[in-house]
């Protein structure tokens, strides 16, 4: 069976108007809580929605059965949350989110002010280095 390949949303408040239940529910309050951590340009790209601050700072993609909330510097804050999953050679680590999943707004605020601090305090994450 082939994937239907989705049409990206024309903006963010495309994007999240065009969930539902329990998925839309949670990118709700993990944009808000984004929103609320510090001062980030909200963008769609790669057909989800992703926060620049100096560079790329975080996503949020909903999927059929999960919601990934993802940190372009992520493997730098699993101190903070144990739920950040990164593999390879890149910093990127993502918290899973499925319908019985939390996550509050506290944490969510702190996971997005420590990575606008690291790419505010570092330079943009996919800068290439000198």
């Amino acid at each position: 069976m082939a994937m239907k390949k989705a049409v990206p949303a024309e903006s963010p408040d495309a994007y999240v108007a065009a969930l539902d239940g329990w998925r839309k529910t949670l990118v709700e309050f993990l944009r808000k809580a984004t929103r609320s951590a510090g001062a980030t340009d909200e963008r769609i790209k790669w057909g989800h929605l992703v926060y620049f601050s100096n560079g790329p700072v975080l996503l949020i993609r909903a999927e059929d059965h999960r919601v990934l909330f993802g940190f372009w510097r992520g493997k730098r804050l699993r101190e903070l949350d144990a739920r950040l999953k990164g593999n390879g050679k890149y910093e990127l680590a993502t918290i899973e989110l499925r319908e019985s999943d939390k996550i509050s707004a506290a944490l969510a605020k702190r996971l997005v002010a420590s990575a606008i601090e690291l790419n505010r305090s570092l330079g943009d994450p996919t800068a290439k280095s000198a």
